[in-house]
Parts: structure tokens; sequence; C-alpha cells
């Protein structure tokens, strides 16, 4: 057992991510754990691009408003306390919404498979 000192934020890297957006690593994949788990902040609009999860990714909502679709489902607005879980493979992105920003904890297992970023349009299509 040990206390880890807190990690600084990082910002979003450009390749994976559309408008500003911080990570908190709280805990990294090693050989006493196979999870990840970082705290992810979003300015409003801001938004990961497509991507899918080795193992799945649960999404626990912090703060703010959010957003969540998978590749040709609707896109689900998600609040304080809203859980959301992407099954193994499953393509998907998240972020804010327009005009509200929006920190969730993900919790993963496995690589991230990153894609191509949502389009301005396709993110328009917000409910």
């Amino acid at each position: 057992m040990g206390l880890q000192p807190k990690k600084s934020s990082t910002p979003g890297p450009a390749a994976w991510f559309t408008g500003d957006v911080r990570l908190d690593t709280i805990v990294e994949a090693d050989a006493h754990s196979a999870f990840n788990v970082a705290a992810v902040s979003f300015s409003p609009g801001a938004r990961t691009a497509w991507h899918s999860h080795e193992g799945g990714q649960t999404l626990y909502v912090l703060e703010g408003k959010g957003l969540v679709q998978s590749r040709g489902e609707e896109i689900v607005e998600v609040a304080p306390g809203d859980v959301h879980v992407t099954a193994d493979g499953e393509v998907h992105w998240h972020g804010a919404t327009r005009d509200h920003s929006m920190r969730h904890l993900s919790i993963t297992r496995g690589a991230a498979t990153w894609g191509e970023h949502v389009s301005d349009d396709d993110y328009a299509r917000q409910p």
C-alpha cells in the first residue's frame, strides 16, 4: 500500500480531442491493476474523437452537462451522477455540450483505438 502524489493535469492530445480538454491521471494500469482511471475535463464544445476501448469504458459524470454517442445511435445527454457504459470495441465519442463544461471519471481496461474527429455537423445534432 502506498500513497501516490497527485500528478499534474495535462492537455488532451489534439489527435484525440477537439477543443480544450484536461486529463488528470488517477490510476495507470500496471502489474497491480488492469484498470486506467482518469478525471477528464471538457470545456464547452470540447469532445473526444471517435474511439473504442479494448475491455470497454465506464464514464461517471462528476460535473456539468455532457454528450455520449455510439456509432449509428442517437446522442445521449448525461449529467452529474450518470454512469455510461460502453462495451468492448464499441466505437463512440463523448464530451461537453456546446453551452456547458463537463467533467467525468473514465474507467478503462486495455488500450484505446482512436479514429477520426467528430465533425462539427455531427456534433451540432445534439439534443
